[in-house]
């Protein structure tokens, strides 16, 4: 397999699929002082002097010495600085399995993508786009482009074609995507997990031990047992200190029975949703602002003590004049804007009626003006930035507006939470965002002093640090801490050993704080090491478990020895899968099945056909033994 990007999340992605699914990886990665992160994901599984050999054993493509007739190794590490033909072609791209085009640009990943589906049209795709619409049209385009190749193949007698013609599939993720509903829900104290893909919905709630004499509701399934220390709010995120108990994911019922005084993470909901179909309806939510908005609380009074003048005028003449009250309203309006005749021949009381709304008409040019410029300069601000209100509290300061930063920004809105954003970057891409959904902004670098205070970090709920540098995550989040000690924080790092150092001080230093770390790439690299092993297997989401992770994916249910044939309770693997539901439409995919049936409450003694499409729940390891590739390779070795 073959890995090509410019950031952190390539580095994950090969380690994942290196030693967790025990795959044969080449990594294609800039020159090494263009490379932004360094591969610190391998230096923590204690691999790095491999690493270097096999990088000293690899030609630099940025020398410019041309194309080397030496083939690039099997587990190596190639430099290049653009992705072309030939890179493709040392790096095996002609007999590779799959491709991942993790690159952070979206148009580099789909000129990339399009030159190795020309290179090789069987081969396997994975892209990273931000843009959602816009990788449908190039999953469907390069899906397209594969299928006429194997069906000119199959017209030259290549059957070869035919037989790999399942495997070249084209899948597009985004990182943004799949880390922000974790993102989201750590910081809001009490919000459910949600994986929500392709209309099918899935909800699972981080639940506290119950207190002595209480019994804690089980939900659909118990997903995972957090850390012993899970009960202290600065405790989970897996310390491993004396004594300490880590998080264990897909425990078996008498692991939870003996598991007293640990918190739990129970599914709740599995359903089929409309994916257009936002959470909560938000406030603030369309382009045009509330018509509340749009003037002022004295022109709102003005106005509406205008109506009751005119109202007062028009009963007044009626009474008078014994004239119909439409008619004698009609009369009010007409001397009001002046367009009336002299009441010189009609009674004294019809005469000081039409001099009083000749009064009121030179009292309403006023306000008429002032709604107007008020009203203008309302449409103008929308297209600025709003400031914090004065009186804003319990709020999320968000600090970053990029691609991750945009998408939890969208996510919060969706759950009516109150966000305040900063950002550096008077050009960064989430800005559109935060004025279409009206967010207060305030632009400026986090580091300088004053900056937090302006986005009113002193009555903030909590801290979402999710720049992406680690050290300017962590000076705002200390920073935060002094202004408030009790702040909730989360925090985004890349590196592991960074994140634990971090986490262990900072737990130390506010013992009663919540501290979480999170990391994009670590969220996001199971999701794509998933979808690499093919089509087969749709990965549905991530959800964190403190500095672990747990799949959910769809698959149906022949070709797994693991599945086909057994109970539900005979395929449950502690600690690696479980069955969660079974999508009863025939034939249908998950993707194409919101008609469909969905059945959560399986009995352990349902056999699991051939034909079957079911949702499941997994480790990463527990899905690489499922997918059966590296067993397999195992058992042709030996």
């Amino acid at each position: 397999m073959i890995v090509c990007g410019d950031d952190g999340l390539a580095h994950r992605l090969a380690h994942e699929l290196r030693n967790v699914y025990g795959e044969q990886v080449t990594l294609v990665v800039p020159p090494s002082e263009r490379n932004v992160r360094p591969p610190v994901i391998v230096r923590a599984a204690g691999t790095a002097s491999a690493l270097l050999d096999r990088v000293s054993a690899v030609v630099n493509r940025a020398a410019g010495n041309g194309t080397t007739t030496e083939p690039a190794l099997s587990e190596g590490v190639l430099e290049a600085v653009e992705l072309t033909e030939a890179v493709l072609a040392e790096a095996g791209g002609e007999r590779a399995a799959a491709l991942a085009l993790v690159y952070d640009d979206d148009e580099t990943n789909i000129r990339a993508a399009l030159t190795a589906r020309r290179l090789n049209p069987r081969l396997r795709l994975v892209l990273r786009l931000y843009n959602r619409r816009l990788g449908q049209h190039i999953e469907e385009l390069l899906d397209q482009a594969s299928a006429l190749a194997a069906v000119a193949a199959l017209d030259e007698g290549d059957g070869s074609g035919a037989d790999r013609r399942v495997d070249a599939s084209t899948t597009v993720l985004s990182d943004a995507d799949t880390a922000a509903p974790a993102l989201a829900a750590t910081a809001i104290t009490g919000t459910s997990k949600v994986v929500q893909t392709d209309g099918l919905l899935l909800r699972a709630v981080e639940r506290q031990p119950p207190a002595p004499g209480e019994v804690a509701d089980p939900g659909l399934y118990t997903l995972a047992l957090l850390s012993a220390t899970s009960s202290d709010p600065a405790g989970a995120d897996g310390s491993e200190s004396s004594g300490d108990q880590g998080p264990r994911l897909l425990p078996d019922a008498a692991a939870v029975a003996a598991a007293t005084g640990r918190g739990t993470v129970v599914l709740q909901q599995v359903s089929y949703a409309y994916s257009g179909t936002s959470m909560s309806g938000g406030r603030g939510r369309g382009v045009v602002p509330p018509f509340a908005s749009l003037f002022s609380r004295r022109l709102r009074w003005s106005l509406a003590g205008m109506a009751g003048c005119v109202i007062a005028l028009a009963v007044a003449l009626s009474v008078a004049t014994g004239d119909h009250p439409v008619h004698a309203t009609y009369l009010t309006l007409l001397d009001l804007f002046a367009i009336n005749d002299p009441a010189r021949g009609d009674s004294m009381a019809r005469q000081i009626l039409q001099l009083l709304s000749g009064l009121v008409g030179l009292l309403l040019l006023p306000v008429l003006l002032a709604a107007v410029l008020e009203a203008l300069g309302t449409f103008r601000s929308g297209s600025a930035v709003r400031k914090p209100p004065r009186g804003l509290g319990g709020h999320v300061v968000l600090l970053g507006l990029g691609k991750i930063g945009t998408r939890v920004l969208t996510r919060l809105r969706e759950l009516n939470i109150p966000v305040v954003c900063v950002e550096a970057d008077p050009e960064a891409r989430g800005l559109a965002t935060a004025r279409r959904l009206r967010v207060p902004v305030v632009l400026g670098d986090v580091t300088q002093e004053g900056v937090l205070e302006a986005a009113k970090i002193n009555r903030a709920q909590a801290l979402l640090a999710l720049t992406s540098a680690d050290t300017t995550n962590l000076e705002a989040v200390l920073y935060g801490r002094s202004v408030r000690p009790d702040l909730r924080v989360v925090l985004r790092l890349y590196d592991d050993d960074f994140a634990t150092a971090v986490y262990r001080t900072l737990r130390a230093a506010h013992p009663g704080a919540t501290t979480r770390s999170r990391s994009v790439s670590h969220l996001a690299a199971p999701a794509f090491a998933g979808a690499m092993m093919g089509r087969q297997t749709q990965i549905l989401g991530t959800i964190p478990v403190e500095r672990r992770v747990l799949l959910f994916a769809a698959m149906r249910v022949g070709g797994h020895v693991e599945l086909e044939g057994r109970t539900v309770g005979e395929a449950f693997r502690a600690g690696a899968w479980r069955v969660l539901a079974l999508d009863t439409g025939v034939g249908a995919p998950v993707e194409e099945g919101r008609g469909s049936g969905l059945v959560w409450d399986l009995p352990e003694t349902y056999v699991l056909r051939a034909e079957d499409r079911v949702v499941l729940a997994a480790t990463r390891r527990g899905l690489a033994e499922l997918l059966g590739r590296r067993r397999g390779r195992d058992r042709a070795g030996a």
